[in-house]
């Protein structure tokens, strides 16, 4: 009696583990994930903003007092650089890997003069700028990427209507492309 309990509570455990691990592996299966949504805008290598409603992928800028824009990047050809500039109240940079795995956040108070200047490269690469540092690089914020392909996340807050068009400005006018040396 206590192996046939046994057998079916094993069973049932078993089974909801698997559904579990698939519904959760689903969207690497479907393309649904971030990463594809954010390669399906055609934009590689500059931001490009979300607008309110949903586009054609299904991504969209949901929060009333952030503006959004993603950017997807490879640095398989070399180091990706990041900037943006402007002075909006509040703004937050997340890098994520081809996995939807968050690698490095920022955000206004923790960088130079409020400023975005980001380089994200391999470790190699890392070895290769540190070798022959840049002039235009000494203000920059190193970030070593352990995988080749990413997308970035750049939000800007408008708390108010007036902040509006500062907030859109300060998207349209970032940039998100590979490193010129």
């Amino acid at each position: 009696m206590y192996r046939v309990l046994f057998a079916v509570v094993a069973g049932l455990v078993g089974a909801a583990l698997l559904h579990i691990v698939i519904i959760l592996a689903l969207p690497q299966f479907t393309g649904k994930d971030a990463y594809s949504r954010v390669l399906g805008l055609f934009e590689m290598d500059s931001f490009f903003a979300l607008s309110n409603d949903p586009g054609q992928t299904g991504l969209s800028n949901d929060d009333p007092y952030l503006r959004v824009a993603v950017c997807a990047f490879s640095v398989s050809g070399g180091p990706a650089r990041f900037v943006a500039r402007g002075r909006v109240p509040l703004w937050f940079l997340v890098i994520y890997d081809e996995n939807s795995n968050e690698v490095f956040s920022m955000n206004d108070q923790t960088a130079v003069n409020g400023n975005l200047d980001l380089v994200m490269a391999t470790p190699i690469q890392l070895v290769e700028l540190r070798k022959t540092p840049s002039e235009n690089l000494a203000q920059s914020i190193m970030v070593e990427m352990a995988g080749e392909d990413g997308y970035a996340v750049l939000r800007a807050l408008a708390p108010t209507t007036s902040y509006e068009e500062i907030a859109r400005n300060f998207l349209s006018e970032s940039s998100c492309e590979p490193l010129r040396r």
